[in-house]
């Protein structure tokens, strides 16, 4: 095992990966994994239950191989509006033309192109915005007749059958999760994924709303909210509060929004989440010139760098290792462009926040651990935790030293990999705390995680493994 602690080997902000054609065998799965893949993510808006069992497996079974613990995220497709089927495709739509948009699903042509919306005529009205195939082609409208969108051509282009629709600042009437994102769901649960994103998210009752499903069917899994639509930046402190971590999913939210609105924005949500200790993936086309190139843009490295700077979890790469040309090498791109960022990342900043207010005891605990391990130049934060909620109230104070989660349960240390600056280990329970100390101690010195002689922090519960009775701090010697 890799010596965790050499600054060259440890990482800390994480690597979500989406599987796809382009990484649908267990070779390229290894290969991935060992590049730095933290997560593998499979989009349930491609594929059907045969590929996404594949998948399953073959990262199960990679995980095996390199023994390393990679988790497996659901990404549910979500409410998404689309064009209906079309006569002749592509159709050309040229700027100033006026056209018709309807939601009878009849073949489009040049003239009316069908709409899967059955109330986009009741929901649009004069001078509103439409974006067509992610806002590449605008339409504004100009009247609603005969349950029919009268809409100008603003910007124009190649538009194809099924390609996704926005309805900037509507409020659609479409559930947040719908039948499909159920049935997936369920199948999800059935075959072991770790973490479920919920897409097009609006308010906090569409997440209670996947927590009721998940209860429905006996697990409930951390939900990642995706955060993609104007109404959920408007209830984003209560979706954030309900949910297990958030993805800022800027394809989507960026043509929802202006383009220049969304870096603010991802600053903005960064900082709240960091603020309550709930993980945050920055994702959406950080090096997309790399799905046909071998080498990224400055800028897209620029985007990736700040990302880390600014304090996000995770970043998540989509078409580069879901159908690019260059998967691999867009993994060890992003792992070397992390690294070098957290170079100049500002360790241990939220310790001495002058507005800081501790949530509780656990809260307390993972600030006071940071504190002394600045304080002292220890080599870790290590934590005994049966639920991982103590190694993320540490991670909330972004210390320099790897937090060393130590858990009796396989899920926590799935679900932790998420989580900034934490190396999870699984350990057998033992019930006395003193016995469980010494045997951590001795598996890390063994693993080579840690040396004999180096100096930790070292927090756990009394009695052990019990939901939320972190309550003792230690310094301690290997």
């Amino acid at each position: 095992m890799k010596k965790f602690l050499k600054e060259e080997n440890f990482r800390r902000t994480k690597i979500v990966c989406t599987l796809g054609p382009a990484t649908n065998t267990l070779e390229k799965i290894i290969e991935l994994i060992n590049a730095g893949m933290d997560i593998a993510r499979l989009n349930f808006s491609h594929g059907d239950y045969d590929d996404h069992l594949n998948f399953i497996n073959l990262v199960r079974k990679a995980s095996e191989i390199t023994g390393k613990h990679i988790s497996i995220l659901q990404d549910l497709q979500g409410p998404k509006i689309r064009v209906g089927r079309l006569k002749n495709e592509p159709i050309e739509l040229k700027i100033g033309e006026l056209i018709y948009l309807a939601s009878e699903q009849v073949e489009g042509n040049g003239q009316i192109i069908p709409i899967q919306y059955e109330y986009i005529a009741e929901d649009v009205k004069p001078g509103d915005t439409i974006l067509l195939d992610d806002g590449l082609i605008e339409l504004k409208v100009i009247e609603i007749k005969s349950r029919k969108v009268k809409c100008e051509v603003v910007d124009g282009g190649l538009l194809k059958s099924h390609k996704g629709v926005n309805l900037p600042g509507v409020n659609v009437r479409i559930p947040s999760l719908t039948e499909k994102d159920v049935q997936d769901l369920k199948f999800g649960i059935e075959n072991g994924v770790d973490m479920v994103a919920l897409s097009f998210v609006r308010r906090k009752k569409d997440v209670l709303d996947l927590l009721s499903k998940m209860e429905e069917f006996g697990k409930t899994l951390p939900v990642i909210a995706k955060i993609e639509r104007v109404e959920a930046i408007k209830s984003i402190d209560e979706i954030i509060d309900i949910s297990d971590g958030i993805m800022i999913a800027r394809g989507d939210l960026g043509v929802e929004l202006p383009t220049e609105d969304v870096p603010i924005l991802q600053k903005m949500l960064i900082k709240k989440a960091n603020k309550l200790g709930k993980p945050v993936i920055t994702a959406t086309q950080m090096l997309e010139s790399m799905v046909s190139n071998p080498r990224p843009t400055r800028a897209e490295a620029t985007d990736v760098a700040n990302a880390v700077l600014d304090g996000t979890d995770a970043v998540m790469l989509s078409s580069e290792t879901s159908i690019g040309e260059f998967p691999i090498e867009s993994v060890k791109m992003m792992d070397k462009i992390i690294r070098t960022a957290e170079t100049q990342y500002k360790f241990y900043e939220p310790i001495f926040d002058p507005n800081l207010k501790l949530k509780d005891e656990v809260d307390a605990i993972g600030r006071a651990a940071c504190l002394l391990a600045q304080q002292l130049n220890a080599k870790a934060i290590v934590t005994i935790t049966h639920t991982g909620a103590t190694a993320k109230a540490i991670a909330k104070y972004r210390p320099y030293v790897p937090i060393i989660a130590l858990t009796d349960s396989e899920e926590v240390v799935k679900r932790l990999n998420l989580v900034w600056g934490v190396i999870s280990v699984k350990i057998k329970e033992i019930s006395e705390t003193d016995k469980t100390i010494e045997t951590a101690k001795e598996q890390l010195k063994e693993s080579k995680i840690l040396n004999k002689g180096d100096l930790v922090i070292m927090t756990a519960g009394i009695p052990l493994f019990k939901r939320g009775s972190t309550n003792m701090i230690e310094v301690e010697k290997i």
